[in-house]
């Protein structure tokens, strides 16, 4: 597996320098046609490109293992590391005298040609992963609710690239849902000799530091890395950092990065220019076609408002193009708040249209305006929504410690539609706990960008 590792790194290095050199010819064949080529100058700016573009790579971290995550957030590295890169490299050149026009041509076609090869070399990864190969063999140790999450999310999400081959457990009745059984604990050292195993994964509960500790010292000796999955589930949603007084390590539970003025300040005023870009560009066509549409195929006003709850509990007026008929209403026979449904026969022709690629959301801009909503966070929910969810659902009232937004961490990763049990909206809560305790301006970027990846391609939940 580490041949197949280091291979699968080396690939992303080659096609990285075979990007630079590509960017470089076509911004030579396409923008300087009569210039003649200077074999030397090409490839000492070759040479030199690729020198910055590697130690770089150390900063902005563009070569650490993502397969698991959305191809979005690549993009989000990609374009931090192009930054880093068109800095230093614009620096360098300016001493060379090198044109301003070749330079944003250069780096405009690095962008491209390293994204698209990225997401090639992403999805022949995956494609592998899907037949069974380059995926990395576990053994798991302990039968806990912790091991049973991980070999469900591993069974579930294939490109993580890990396959659950068998666990061991101190009861041999234990079972991990069709995971084999090897075996007890104290035999871990006689199954990795006999099994090729790429990771150990230690799943035992803190009580059982004596077994956990053997387990480490074994794999240690036997040189096969190790992960432990933390009995720490009252954390799960808090940004946990692991640091060390003296030799003992500590487990430290970070304050919120929205408390930092800064970075409100930075979130604010990325809200306010790209709200305003948007009204400049895509919202100057869609508000009025959209506005006109509504009033063509159903009586009725052009917008939507409803009561919801933003920053602090306080209420907000919540803006949207109405998606339902005039007559319709939110509240059943019983007095009880009636959700959409799939095939709601509430929803106009035009209204299915706008809520599958959620353009039905972007009269909501003029919240962001207006301060009490953002273009990234925990979506707004209904007052007798919240009302219902207080009471049931853990930590619930939490996600109102941040500013609402258009869009937000549980809506991109498919956490939307109907509730129709606790567990969905405990979900929700749990991945907007999660947005609100590891916020950085570059998962607003990667949320943004997913967001729109999903309006193009049309999410399923959506109705």
């Amino acid at each position: 597996m580490k041949k197949k590792t280091r291979l699968a790194k080396l690939t992303r290095y080659v096609l990285d320098i075979v990007a630079i050199m590509v960017a470089w010819m076509c911004t030579m064949f396409f923008h300087y046609p009569n210039e003649k080529i200077n074999v030397l100058g090409a490839v000492t700016f070759s040479l030199l490109a690729s020198g910055v573009w590697f130690c770089l790579s150390f900063i902005s971290k563009l070569y650490a293992d993502r397969r698991s995550n959305k191809f979005s957030e690549e993009i989000v590295f990609i374009a931090y590391h192009l930054l880093l890169f068109t800095i230093t490299l614009s620096s360098i050149l300016f001493f060379l005298r090198k044109e301003v026009y070749f330079f944003v041509i250069f780096i405009s076609y690095v962008f491209l040609i390293t994204t698209t090869l990225k997401y090639i070399h992403r999805k022949s990864t995956h494609s592998a992963l899907y037949h069974g190969k380059q995926y990395d063999k576990i053994l798991l140790i302990g039968a806990t609710q912790a091991a049973w999450n991980f070999y469900e999310i591993v069974n579930k999400f294939y490109y993580y690239g890990y396959k659950c081959v068998g666990f061991l457990d101190n009861h041999k009745d234990a079972s991990l849902n069709g995971c084999p059984y090897w075996g007890s604990i104290p035999q871990l050292n006689e199954v990795l000799k006999m099994q090729a195993i790429d990771e150990v994964v230690i799943a035992l509960p803190n009580t059982e530091h004596l077994n956990i500790q053997r387990c480490i010292e074994t794999c240690d000796f036997l040189h096969i890395p190790v992960r432990i999955l933390p009995d720490f589930h009252q954390y799960t949603t808090s940004k946990v950092e692991m640091n060390n007084i003296g030799i003992l390590p500590v487990l430290n539970v970070s304050k919120l990065p929205l408390d930092r003025t800064e970075y409100r300040f930075i979130k604010r005023t990325f809200d306010i220019l790209f709200t305003l870009i948007f009204f400049a560009t895509a919202g100057l066509i869609l508000y009025p076609l959209i506005a006109f549409l509504i009033k063509i195929t159903s009586r009725g006003p052009v917008f939507y408002r409803q009561e919801r709850w933003g920053l602090n509990n306080s209420k907000i007026i919540c803006f949207k193009f109405r998606t339902m008929e005039k007559t319709s209403s939110e509240i059943d026979e019983e007095g009880n708040y009636k959700q959409t449904i799939k095939g709601d026969p509430r929803i106009t022709w035009i209204g299915k249209f706008l809520r599958k690629t959620n353009l039905d959301e972007i009269p909501q801009f003029y919240n962001v305006l207006m301060g009490n909503m953002s273009v990234v966070g925990p979506r707004p929910h209904p007052t007798p929504l919240n009302l219902e969810s207080m009471h049931t659902v853990e930590n619930y009232m939490l996600r109102h410690i941040v500013l609402p937004g258009i869009t937000g961490w549980a809506q991109v990763n498919g956490l939307r539609g109907e509730i129709k049990k606790r567990s969905d909206m405990q979900k929700r809560v749990d991945f907007d706990l999660y947005y609100i305790h590891r916020w950085t301006f570059w998962l607003d970027c990667q949320i943004v960008l997913q967001t729109i990846v999903n309006f193009i391609r049309g999410d399923q939940n959506a109705y």
